[in-house]
């Protein structure tokens, strides 16, 4: 990629880290730091920090001007949640209402943005609905999911302290939706770039 350098945010986990959850968002973020891109990632331990979202609130905690500068500077997201009951966690559904915070914004909410998706389970039944509760928050947030989503099944497929798994199938689509992720951004910059040609 050349000139402007792109950025990424993740965020992802549970409080009581490390999780699956947090070590397969790291696989994603890896492979699209591996194509140039900037990173960031926000994990349990942070998420877990963020106050319960109270709109028109006049006064933002550190930990909420942080994550709301970093996803307002971003090209793109990556989120990563488990399936709790067959849903988004709490502390994910949380950083996400935050962004509300973003709707008088010049770029309102995630607009034009490439989204990625990934959700851990204990099984099979919670990825699905997960993944489609996500892809309606990202669409109500005016971002574009990727057509790829990962599905994990913890229960099967079992990460390492030092960022593998045994699961080569769970790493290949883990690091597809980063591929997918970047090939947006580089989309979005040659389009970019072909405008202002045409100036």
């Amino acid at each position: 990629m050349s000139g402007h350098r792109p950025f990424v945010v993740g965020l992802g986990g549970v409080a009581s880290a490390p999780s699956s959850t947090e070590r397969a968002l790291s696989v994603t973020l890896s492979a699209i730091e591996a194509r140039g891109v900037e990173v960031r990632a926000f994990g349990g331990d942070f998420l877990g920090r963020l106050p319960i979202y109270a709109p028109k609130s006049a006064n933002r905690t550190p930990e909420e001007l942080e994550f709301l500068a970093a996803v307002r500077r971003a090209d793109g997201l990556v989120i990563a949640s488990p399936g709790y009951h067959g849903g988004v966690s709490g502390m994910v559904k949380n950083a996400l209402d935050l962004l509300e915070e973003t709707a008088k914004d010049a770029r309102v909410y995630l607009s034009g943005i490439p989204v990625g998706l990934v959700v851990t389970a204990y099984g099979w039944q919670a990825t699905g609905s997960t993944i489609a509760a996500l892809r309606s928050t990202v669409h109500a947030l005016r971002g574009w999911p990727t057509p790829m989503a990962a599905a994990i099944n913890s229960a099967q497929s079992k990460f390492t302290e030092d960022g593998g798994c045994d699961d080569a199938a769970a790493i290949g689509q883990l690091k597809l939706v980063g591929q997918q992720v970047v090939e947006f951004l580089d989309r979005g910059q040659g389009a970019r770039m072909e405008a202002q040609t045409a100036v």
